[in-house]
């Protein structure tokens, strides 16, 4: 089992930080949302033209792969789109200098269940970033979030957009929270589309939903990773805690360590 965080989770680490507790904590890759102030994954200083063979090799050296770049492209905003694509693209082109087999987009703003989509149009934009990628060998990963959380719209969504090189990111919380999804309903629909996976964990407590350290809540995570298991799934799982957006949840140390130790038992 192969264990990344996001560093979402830790908004106010430095790229050292970041790395230094990767390698102490054993995990075995890092997936980038941000690092420090700098959010947009295509500015971020370690990883420009001039640094980037740099970065790789201290990667290298502490054997840690970078699993994401996790970009903020709406491919379903259809008042900017050209600017979407831009930057969807500059994700690419960044991800291919620094040797990172995957970048995220998305195909809806939050991760609530939201309105019908265009799945057509959003398609269209997610082909053309697939195939603009495809030739620099990286991956383009649409994630499970607001009406593509719904495993069928995502499905239709691969079916049309169709590249070899455009798969999904599966974010286990919200097809399960917000369409009542088991893990079987969503791996048995897209499983062979699944290429890497976001791990986090909630309860609702007085009609609001809580994030809470993995483990600690009522998702059925043990069942995700058994049913990934089942296709034969070997990507990364990745910690998407919260933290950037909500300050009020524990340091990032303590739930970096807390889910590295949770998930390592499921495999015990």
């Amino acid at each position: 089992m192969k264990l990344c965080f996001s560093t979402l989770g830790c908004p106010e680490w430095s790229f050292s930080d970041i790395i230094s507790t990767a390698c102490d904590m054993g995990y075995d890759g890092i997936e980038i949302r941000g690092v420090g102030n700098v959010i947009d994954g295509t500015r971020i200083p370690q990883f420009s033209p001039e640094n980037a063979e740099k970065t790789k090799a201290l990667l290298a050296g502490k054997g840690l792969a970078v699993a994401c770049l996790t970009s903020a492209c709406y491919m379903n905003d259809s008042n900017h789109p050209e600017d979407m694509l831009y930057l969807a693209k500059a994700y690419v082109d960044t991800a291919h200098d620094m040797g990172i087999k995957n970048i995220r987009v998305l195909g809806d703003f939050g991760p609530e269940q939201s309105g019908e989509l265009n799945i057509g149009e959003i398609a269209a934009r997610v082909k053309e970033v697939a195939r603009y990628a495809k030739p620099l060998g990286v991956d383009v990963l649409v994630e499970t979030n607001g009406f593509f959380a719904d495993s069928h719209n995502m499905e239709e969504l691969m079916n049309k957009a169709d590249e070899e090189n455009l798969g999904v990111l599966w974010d286990i919380h919200h097809p399960y929270r917000y369409f009542g999804e088991t893990p079987g309903d969503t791996v048995g629909r897209l499983g062979d589309l699944i290429r890497h996976v976001h791990i986090k964990d909630s309860v609702y407590t007085d009609g609001k939903l809580r994030y809470t350290m993995v483990g600690y809540g009522d998702l059925p995570v043990r069942a995700c990773v058994e049913a990934l298991r089942s296709v034969g799934y070997d990507g990364f799982y990745s910690l998407e805690w919260l933290k950037r957006w909500d300050l009020s949840l524990e340091e990032p140390g303590i739930a970096f360590a807390g889910y590295a130790d949770y998930m390592r038992s499921l495999v015990k």
